[in-house]
């Protein structure tokens, strides 16, 4: 019944995506012909309004009929030009999350079912929604404090929300597993991968309790940063349904003219942001993946404020090593080191050649050396870099891609702020810092450190692992020597499937058999 329901969800998304002209508006070319042709034929369905329509918004009314579930798999998607390319991620990047409050009386008992006490106790007031997107919404309240009354804002998870999101993934499952099946050329991409990372990031930003964990890490990880901070968690009204923060009285960075009006410096915001996002990514390896301009405040002092933590990414120390020697590459032009991190980093088959692939990297690199600093985006070129890779085998990476998107996203915002931004400039004190402290001589006596902790670790291990290997070598005799004996409950197990086989293949043979008689006995 599931898969069942899982088709016909498939069936409405199908019909929706006609009907709002979005089906036609992707390109024929490189389609078979027999796709081509059912592309051509269901356009007939689509609404005339549609027709003189963009893209982007067929896309975002096609999103805003299917629903919440879809609004967050298309802001998902987004972060994803791999998977759907550039254009779509483009179109997808725009929609708006913006849905219909519902009542506070439902919010009022998502709190008091989360925390377990009623309003009246925790919140002095609870005030109407200001705020409603596809996973929760935002409510003014204020607490009291030694201090007095201090506002804060509350975050509650939509009602139903994770039941209907159970109900709208399995139809991307379906489409992952059919694009798999079908698409041969596709599973560099592994969307089935794809898919449980969406599933996965979706559970993890419906629990607000993560959010509230990561609000936390981020606090103590920029703790001493300059211009920089996010608001703090209440943690005694914080429950899975539910996170209390601390309420921000600022400017959002989308209100460019706003900042100037409230005698910020631009130009200093700018690198300020780009500054603030390395370091959490190379520094820390934790970092906001939601950083648009929706996200980030600018208070009364001029500290950048980042709200919304409910989509953040993590890099290891090989990501964080791989992506500064790839920067650091491109700048000195050593394209054959670029090409060698790949193959180190087991990022790119062995099987390819080096040298071709650093052929490949300085088609890339050496038209950036012609411009000024200012118009080379950092994101831009780590979008070329992908695109350069996929003729090289390398399998989808969904941490380099998410760092991708934001990067991008981050550096337009500061391009917003100041349309004359230089990345690089502004970059070099984070990320000169880093590649002193971790690609130099400082990196080797980490290393040293590292191994050494490694090799402790496994001399604890070594009598468990030959304890293990001693029992599995006395297994391996007995099996050599009574043959391979299964436990009574595994026996039973395939014997049910042998017999659920043997039923299905006789059903298979009746259906056949009444099939050629009914035939016969038309023809007769």
């Amino acid at each position: 019944m599931s898969t069942f329901g899982a088709y016909f969800r498939l069936w409405r998304v199908g019909w929706v995506l006609v009907r709002e002209g979005v089906v036609s508006a992707l390109a024929s070319e490189g389609l078979p012909p027999s796709v081509a042709l059912a592309k051509s034929f269901v356009t007939i369905f689509e609404r005339s309004k549609a027709k003189h329509q963009k893209r982007s918004d067929r896309l975002a009314q096609a999103v805003e009929r299917l629903g919440p579930s879809y609004v967050k798999i298309g802001q998902f998607l987004a972060t994803r030009p791999d998977v759907v390319g550039v254009e779509f991620a483009n179109d997808l990047s725009q929609l708006q999350d913006r849905m219909a409050f519902f009542s506070s009386a439902a919010a009022k008992a998502n709190i008091e079912g989360s925390l377990g006490r009623p309003i009246g106790e925790l919140y002095a007031s609870f005030g109407e929604p200001i705020a409603a997107a596809s996973i929760a919404q935002v409510h003014p309240a204020e607490v009291e404090t030694p201090q007095g009354r201090k506002k804060v804002a509350v975050k509650i998870v939509r009602p139903g929300v994770r039941q209907r999101f159970a109900h709208d993934i399995e139809a991307m499952y379906l489409v992952a597993h059919m694009q798999e099946r079908f698409m041969p050329s596709s599973r560099r991409l592994r969307p089935v991968e794809v898919t449980k990372t969406l599933e996965q990031t979706t559970k993890v930003e419906m629990d607000l309790r993560l959010e509230a964990a990561a609000l936390s890490e981020i606090a103590e990880n920029t703790d001493s940063d300059p211009g920089f901070r996010v608001p703090k968690v209440d943690w005694e009204r914080t429950g899975r349904d539910v996170i209390t923060m601390e309420w921000i009285d600022g400017t959002r960075m989308s209100d460019v003219e706003g900042l100037r009006a409230a005698g910020h410096d631009l130009n200093l915001l700018a690198d300020t942001l780009i500054q603030s996002f390395l370091r959490h990514t190379l520094r820390d390896g934790f970092f906001h993946a939601d950083m648009h301009p929706g996200n980030l405040f600018v208070d009364a002092d001029g500290m950048i404020v980042a709200v919304d933590m409910g989509i953040v990414g993590r890099l290891g120390k090989k990501e964080r090593r791989f992506l500064a020697e790839i920067l650091y590459g491109f700048i000195t032009r050593d394209y054959i080191r670029v090409a060698e991190v790949h193959f180190e980093a087991g990022y790119v088959p062995g099987h390819h050649n080096v040298e071709s692939f650093a052929q490949a990297i300085r088609a890339i690199g050496e038209p950036i050396h012609g411009q000024p600093a200012e118009t080379i985006s950092m994101g831009k070129l780590l979008t070329l870099l992908f695109e350069v890779t996929e003729l090289f085998d390398m399998a989808t990476r969904p941490e380099l891609v998410m760092l991708q998107k934001t990067m991008v996203v981050v550096e337009g915002v500061s391009r917003m702020l100041n349309p004359r931004f230089n990345m690089w400039k502004a970059s070099e004190p984070v990320v000169g810092d880093w590649i002193r402290n971790n690609l130099g001589p400082k990196r080797i006596a980490t290393d040293l450190k590292d191994g050494l902790k490694a090799a402790v670790k496994l001399a604890e291990a070594v009598p468990e692992i030959a304890a293990k290997t001693e029992k599995f070598h006395h297994q391996l005799l007995h099996m050599s020597e009574h043959g391979l004996r299964f436990d009574e409950e595994t026996a039973e197990a395939i014997g049910k499937a042998e017999a659920r086989h043997n039923r299905s293949g006789k059903i298979a043979l009746w259906i056949i058999a009444l099939t050629l008689l009914y035939i016969a006995w038309m023809l007769s």
